[in-house]
């Protein structure tokens, strides 16, 4: 195993202490392990929280900032945030107003997530759960019961603070952030496996001419796995098993073509032009985009394509400024 890392017992503390430093922005709570604005809580603001496994990065701590997250807390690698550290993040952006949780669905994400929403009740403290489930490679997987939750929390993380910044109540917070998982859909594809620096070994082996169709983003098993095909031809699996689940004709999409860590930007361009010349023929327009690292699995090579059938105002508050360490414009 070769990482850039001290320790590997240290390593999601030693991130956090790095994102402290790189950004200060942030107020990091090392002892908590919580990652939040510096000028929350906002009195009257709906605050917006999400967290998960670290190894997704920029996901989450990544998207803290103005128009986006309040705070995320952030597990060790692949392993949900404990029901104390969603805890100590909902109550530091807690304004009276209520507070969002976007939640991956992730069995260990939505049961620590539930009971840190049932302790910060009785704080009085009002907290309106909103569940990710935007995978269609498989109905259930190693980590989950129902759909994974992947490329559309960063959808509904950024269009949900927007709203949340305007000064959206916390029925219409917890609403769009609803609305965008309900038309999105995603699908990845591993070309090769990570490894998680506990373990020092890749989480499933591929052999060189092989790839995997419908990976998640721990490393869980897709739908099938398959000889190497060409960005096009993995493009066209990808959405087309989308197109299936959730027709994209005469659509009006925000599409996202996510590294899963450790592809090339230059392959990503080009499963993007790829991507977008599909949808074209399909009666599809591309009228947003986002093409980089957003949502990653370590050092996993693939991708992962997420779309999101907007309407005027999906798009408007996708437009609205956001600035964070992961995603800024507008600003």
């Amino acid at each position: 195993m070769k990482k850039l890392i001290d320790a590997v017992d240290d390593v999601v503390l030693d991130a956090m202490r790095g994102m402290a430093a790189a950004h200060p922005s942030l107020r990091v709570d090392l002892e908590q392990r919580v990652i939040v604005r510096a000028d929350a809580p906002r009195t009257g603001k709906v605050g917006l929280v999400s967290g998960g496994g670290s190894g997704h990065e920029p996901l989450h701590g990544g998207f803290v900032g103005y128009g986006m997250l309040d705070a995320a807390c952030p597990g060790e690698v692949f392993t949900s945030p404990v029901p104390d550290q969603i805890l100590a993040a909902t109550t530091a952006v807690s304004g009276g107003a209520g507070v969002v949780h976007i939640v991956k669905n992730y069995t260990g994400d939505v049961l620590n997530f539930q009971m840190a929403a049932e302790l910060a009740e009785d704080e009085d403290i009002e907290v309106v759960p909103v569940l990710i489930d935007d995978d269609v490679a498989v109905q259930d997987s190693t980590y989950t019961a129902g759909r994974r939750g992947t490329g559309a929390t960063v959808f509904a993380e950024k269009i949900a603070g927007a709203l949340a910044e305007s000064g959206g109540a916390l029925a219409d917070v917890a609403g769009v952030a609803k609305e965008v998982n309900e038309r999105s859909r995603s699908f990845g594809v591993a070309l090769t496996a990570c490894t998680v620096p506990a373990a020092g070994r890749p989480t499933f082996e591929l052999g060189e001419d092989e790839i995997e169709l419908g990976i998640g983003i721990h490393g869980e098993p897709g739908r099938e796995r398959v000889r190497l095909r060409t960005a096009t031809e993995i493009v066209d699996a990808a959405l087309s098993a989308i197109d299936e689940d959730i027709s994209l004709s005469g659509s009006e999409l925000l599409v996202m073509v996510n590294g899963m860590g450790g592809t090339p930007l230059m392959e990503l361009y080009g499963a993007y032009a790829a991507a977008e010349k599909w949808l074209a023929g399909h009666g599809a327009t591309v009228s947003r985009r986002l093409v980089g690292n957003y949502v990653t699995s370590l050092e996993m090579a693939g991708c992962m394509i997420s779309v999101c059938r907007l309407t005027p105002r999906l798009t408007e508050l996708w437009d609205a400024p956001v600035e964070t360490p992961g995603l800024r414009w507008g600003r």
